[in-house]
């Protein structure tokens, strides 16, 4: 079954978080995610208020941007929100935007190295076990979690070039695509992701997490064509306006191209993000198999 969830905007006041993530919980949403995008609201902050204002609903952080966070910083606060929430806290990284890594005087001249280097310690780390790295970028000295997760986490990784993706693949537990990709990139990023796994002789599940632009009510088309203008996202056939059925068929069309999971991202301007939240849980999910 295809997993449905929905966004959590950062444009919003962070106060704004409890009351959309309570409707979300309420109307039976399986996903909520959060961005960590500069210099907005904090991933992991926000996502462990969340878990604690709500009772089923998984909450994922993502993306981390790895060059602004020390791994074991990242290992010790996955590790502790996966033991007070067992299974409703999620994990994404990414390699972050580029100018703003520049900001904050954390980029990095090889994304990509970096990026594998800290998906390797991450997932060891939060598999119990005791490292020593000395990397080009992750050097750790003798580092073990004290309170390592129960239960295996599955770490997550944002990605859009092949590179990134066959990465995802190599050294990730799941991949995570921005709402720039059409149904017709799913399917050729799942195909690089599955390269990726395979050149290191990985089987079992990989989720594939989407974002899909989604807008309705009065003024959505309007609403839709200005998010995209905003984000560069302008390729015909990206996002979706209308009533339930619709959202549902595009929901639809990306599962069939190989996402596990397809997240409804409203616009920065959704006049109504709690009425979102419960449209995408009572109104589309019946719709979607």
């Amino acid at each position: 079954m295809t997993t449905l969830g929905a966004v959590f905007r950062p444009q919003l006041p962070p106060e704004r978080l409890r009351s959309v993530a309570r409707a979300a919980d309420a109307a039976g949403l399986e996903e909520l995610w959060l961005w960590e995008d500069c210099f907005l609201a904090s991933g992991v902050a926000s996502t462990s208020a969340a878990l604690a204002w709500t009772e089923r609903l998984r909450v994922g952080a993502g993306l981390l941007p790895v060059p602004l966070r020390n791994v074991a910083l990242t290992a010790m606060e996955a590790a502790t929100l996966h033991r007070m929430f067992p299974g409703r806290a999620m994990l994404a990284v990414g390699r972050g935007v580029q100018s703003w890594m520049g900001q904050t005087g954390a980029r990095v001249e090889s994304p990509m190295t970096l990026l594998r280097e800290y998906l390797h310690a991450l997932r060891a780390l939060l598999g119990g076990e005791r490292l020593t790295v000395d990397g080009r970028y992750v050097r750790l000295d003798d580092v073990a979690l004290d309170w390592p997760p129960t239960v295996p986490v599955p770490v997550h990784a944002g990605g859009l070039g092949p590179r990134t993706l066959r990465l995802t693949g190599e050294a990730a537990d799941g991949t995570v695509l921005d709402a720039s990709v059409p149904a017709d990139g799913v399917r050729r990023a799942c195909a690089l992701v599955a390269e990726g796994r395979a050149a290191a002789g990985r089987s079992g599940p990989h989720p594939v997490t989407v974002y899909l632009h989604v807008a309705t009510g009065p003024g959505a088309r309007e609403r839709l064509r200005a998010e995209k203008e905003r984000t560069g996202n302008t390729a015909p056939g990206l996002g979706v306006t209308g009533d339930a059925r619709a959202v549902a068929d595009a929901v639809v069309e990306l599962a069939e191209a190989g996402a596990t999971a397809v997240i409804l991202q409203p616009t920065s301007d959704e006049p109504d993000p709690e009425g979102f939240v419960r449209f995408a849980a009572e109104r589309v999910r019946p719709l979607v198999p």
